[in-house]
């Protein structure tokens, strides 16, 4: 190992901490930002939003990891349905440790155990990453063509609505024409890492049917975003169904570029304060200020009461199952 791979792990573990209250402040400057309208409000959620809220964040998980086997039996892995279940959730919640890799770590050291090589299941997460990043292009790319919608960045980008869509449907594009590119990235990057590369083979037909299974995946946990928006009310009142029915593009649209947005912050975990603070420049003036702070906030925390809720009941049954 180099000093300067040495002295850039050292300078890391310092840094993590230090995003992370970054993260926080950032959070609780948003709140102090919003307080005088959130404190005008007596909030609260309808029960039976907050369940088809949970139903479509699990539909999402399931549409995950069918993604994540399917680009693992690509490389050469096989896992079945449940066993592939279990590690997911047996990992799902150290990805809140500053990092985003401390999940994959996890997920290849269990599938280790189940007879998967490293390199295959270090593959199979940085395809389904590429796929999953990659299927935010259209989605964003056909938000823009027709609703065209910046929120408060719109006086900045409104000019460049064009070009950000041609650059969206060109690197989609150019990876459907070309899907060898991706395996060959990651072959790169494995000798970079000094591990062999994989023998796998991707077509277009393939990569063009992760990217539709990507893109379901992203409407379930958009729609899930939609309906605890939705589900949240102030003082009594309720939004009307024309009211939803023109916000819904919009909430479809915002949580996955904004999840992606977290995602390739790396600093925070999981995207901490990143993900919010896209959300809340994206649809505060489709929402308004505070409800949009209230829900980015519920929906993460709606999160991680699932992950843990799952995740338990995961541990819970394969225990059973092995004794």
């Amino acid at each position: 190992m180099t000093t300067a791979t040495v002295s850039l792990r050292r300078w890391w573990r310092v840094a993590q901490p230090i995003f992370l209250l970054v993260a926080l402040l950032f959070i609780a400057l948003l709140l102090r930002g919003q307080w005088d309208e959130l404190s005008r409000h007596a909030w609260r959620m309808d029960p039976a939003w907050l369940a088809l809220s949970g139903l479509l964040m699990l539909g999402g998980w399931c549409v995950e990891i069918w993604l994540w086997r399917a680009a693992l039996d690509r490389l050469g892995g096989h896992l079945p349905y449940v066993e592939a279940l279990r590690i997911w959730f047996a990992s799902i919640l150290v990805r809140y440790i500053p990092g985003n890799v401390w999940q994959p770590l996890g997920m290849t050291v269990l599938a280790q155990q189940r007879g998967v090589r490293v390199e295959a299941t270090v593959g199979s997460i940085a395809l389904y990453q590429a796929v999953n990043l990659l299927s935010v292009l259209p989605i964003a790319a056909l938000y823009l063509l027709t609703i065209g919608d910046f929120g408060l960045l719109g006086p900045w980008l409104d000019g460049a609505t064009n070009w950000l869509v041609a650059l969206a449907v060109i690197g989609v594009a150019l990876f459907l024409l070309r899907p060898g590119w991706l395996i060959g990235l990651l072959n790169w990057l494995l000798s970079k890492a000094g591990r062999s590369p994989l023998a796998a083979d991707l077509t277009t037909g393939q990569l063009l049917l992760l990217l539709l299974v990507a893109t379901l995946d992203w409407l379930s946990w958009g729609g899930s975003f939609a309906a605890i928006t939705f589900g949240l009310g102030t003082n009594g009142t309720v939004y009307t169904n024309s009211e939803m029915v023109a916000a819904l593009p919009h909430l479809l649209a915002a949580f996955p570029i904004a999840y992606a947005v977290g995602y390739l912050s790396f600093v925070t975990p999981s995207g901490l304060a990143v993900r919010e603070g896209v959300l809340y420049l994206l649809l505060a003036p489709v929402l308004g200020g505070g409800p949009v702070t209230v829900a980015a906030l519920a929906i993460r925390l709606w999160q991680v009461i699932l992950e843990v809720v799952v995740a338990g009941t995961v541990a819970v049954v394969s225990r059973k199952s092995s004794v």
